[in-house]
Order: C-alpha cells, then structure tokens, then sequence
C-alpha cells in the first residue's frame, strides 16, 4: 500500500530557485508557496505555507555556496515536512556539497559526506534524488534510497550537435580525462560521441592547487574535450588545457563538467585560459553578471522533472538514459 497521496508537491530553499522553477513547469505544477528566510543572528526559519499531509514531497536544494546556509535550509525544509506529516519526502540535490570528502585521504581527517548524509536521513528524507555525485560510491553512505542521475547524455548531445559526424571527423577529436580518477567516467563519454580518449597526468602538491606533468595519448592536430564531474577554482581544468596544447600539440580545446562551482580565480583563470569553451549543467546558478564569455549553461532540470514523475509513479529511471 502506498502511504503517500496521489499528488506532487514540489518547494525549494534560496539556492536554485530558477531550477525549481523549471521543474514545476515540466510537471505541470505550481511550485509549493513556503518562506525559508534567515533571522538576523543566521539561524534559519522554514514556513510552509499550504498543507502537505500525506503528500509526495520533493524539496529542491542544491548545497553549493553558501554550502552550510543552503545545507541547514534542506535539514530545516526536511524537518518541517516530516512534522507536518508528509507521506514521503525526497531531498532533490542537484549538486551534492562535500563530497570530495568522502575517504580518510590522511590520519584523522573526517569524511563529511558521509556526515552530510547521516543528516539528511537523520532529518527525515525518505529518499534522495542528485546528479554525478563526485564519487559514485557515495549513494552507500546513506541508509535510504538514493537515485543517481547522469549528465552525460545532455553533454553528448550537445557536442554530437556542435560537431556532427557528417561534417567533422571523430578520428580528429579526443576527449581527455583530466587526471586518472576521472578516466572511467570519460571513457563512458568518448564512446558516446564516438571519439579517442587521452589523460592528463597530474601531481597535486596541495589542496586547490595542482601542477600537470605529462600528457598520455596521441592528441597533436586535434580537438579535445575535457571530461570532468565538477570545476572548482578551475586550476587543474586551466593548467589541464594548457599542458594539452603546449605538451600535446592539441588544435583546439574544449571543456564540459556538470556543476560550475566555480569558486575564488575560477572565472579569471578560464578567461585567460586556453579554452575555446566551458560547457556546464545548471545545478548551481551562475551568477547575474558572470564575468566570463567562456561559459555555457545546459538546463538538466528537465531531466529532474522526469525522474520525479517516475519515482512518484514507481517507475524505474533507468529509461532516462
């Protein structure tokens, strides 16, 4: 037996308000009317507005910057939904903070992903619904249900349709790993679009800063696609797609990852890069005036809307790629 209502109701918290938006458009729904504001001394204050009693809750939340003020807004949102006797509630997280600290990388280091996820669960989320989670293995720090969506197919079309095989040879293209962590995810990329595939060697001296040492593949007269899950101050993307053509001897080159963090010199070091072009998903808002030309953003909030119909209607996602 079902315990929750036959309808969806969809509310969202003060990071991605537009995407939430977008979503409620796709199903055909009003957004959820609720208040999530900050009291003058920080602490967060949720008021939903219309009654969600035994109802299919989505709550719409990106935890990017500010990561803390946009994490304890889900809890809150969680929280309040669950007291007010929501038949299901599922966090929707575009972008999932913390997950790069997902293992001990040294003695006494804390793995807060797995801390974020216990809190989430321990607010009361029934399930959880995100897109290319850092590291895959992450949907098993939580004890609910998790449905990880892939950004890929979006990045494929886009590229199939910018450069078509009936005008381009793919023998001239290379999509590049920009280090060895990412290799299997770009491998799945390169064989969508039916290109090579190349790897950028990397030594990480410290944390945001990193130095490229070599270039594995043949990438000299071609166009390359760097292949990422995130970008953040843009550094190993940047000195990624200058080792490509100063070491390479690469043509052009290309970049995709699904969230644009894009935090402290990111949009400087981007413009001033080598890149033709940073194509990146919508899961964290960009801002009014982006200070960079080199920057397109994919809408995948479709994508979420069409999941959400079918975990509401207990359907497999898997049709979605």
């Amino acid at each position: 037996m079902i315990a929750y209502g036959d309808h969806i109701q969809v509310f969202c918290g003060n990071s991605n308000p537009q995407f939430a938006e977008t979503i409620c458009k796709e199903l055909g729904i009003p957004m959820g009317k609720s208040t999530v504001k900050t009291f003058s001394d920080g602490e967060v204050s949720v008021a939903l507005e219309e009654t969600v009693r035994g109802a299919d809750v989505f709550l719409v939340q990106s935890t990017c910057k500010p990561v803390n003020d946009n994490l304890m807004e889900l809890l809150v949102m969680i929280d309040a939904c669950r007291r007010a006797s929501a038949g299901r509630i599922t966090a929707v997280i575009p972008y999932y903070g913390y997950a790069r600290q997902d293992r001990k990388a040294k003695s006494r280091d804390p793995i807060s992903a797995k801390l974020v996820a216990n809190m989430i669960t321990a607010a009361g989320a029934d399930r959880v619904l995100t897109m290319d989670l850092h590291a895959a293995q992450i949907q098993g720090f939580f004890d609910i249900p998790v449905d990880h969506l892939l950004g890929n197919p979006t990045f494929v079309n886009y590229f199939l349709e910018k450069f078509p095989e009936e005008k381009y040879n793919h023998d001239e293209f290379v999509v590049v790993s920009p280090d060895v962590g990412s290799v299997s995810r770009a491998r799945v990329f390169a064989g969508k679009v039916h290109m090579g595939l190349a790897i950028v060697d990397k030594r990480r001296q410290k944390a945001n800063v990193c130095e490229v040492m070599n270039v594995i593949g043949d990438v000299r007269g071609k166009t390359c696609i760097i292949y990422d899950d995130m970008v953040d101050t843009a550094g190993s993307l940047c000195n990624a797609a200058a080792a490509l053509v100063e070491v390479g001897g690469a043509k052009d080159v290309y970049a995709c990852a699904t969230h644009g963090v894009l935090s402290g010199p990111a949009y400087e070091r981007i413009q001033n890069s080598v890149l033709k072009e940073l194509v990146i998903h919508n899961t964290i808002p960009l801002p009014e005036n982006m200070p960079c030309d080199k920057i397109k953003q994919l809408d995948v909030a479709p994508i979420f809307a069409r999941a959400i119909s079918h975990i509401h209607g207990g359907t497999s996602i898997a049709d979605l790629f």
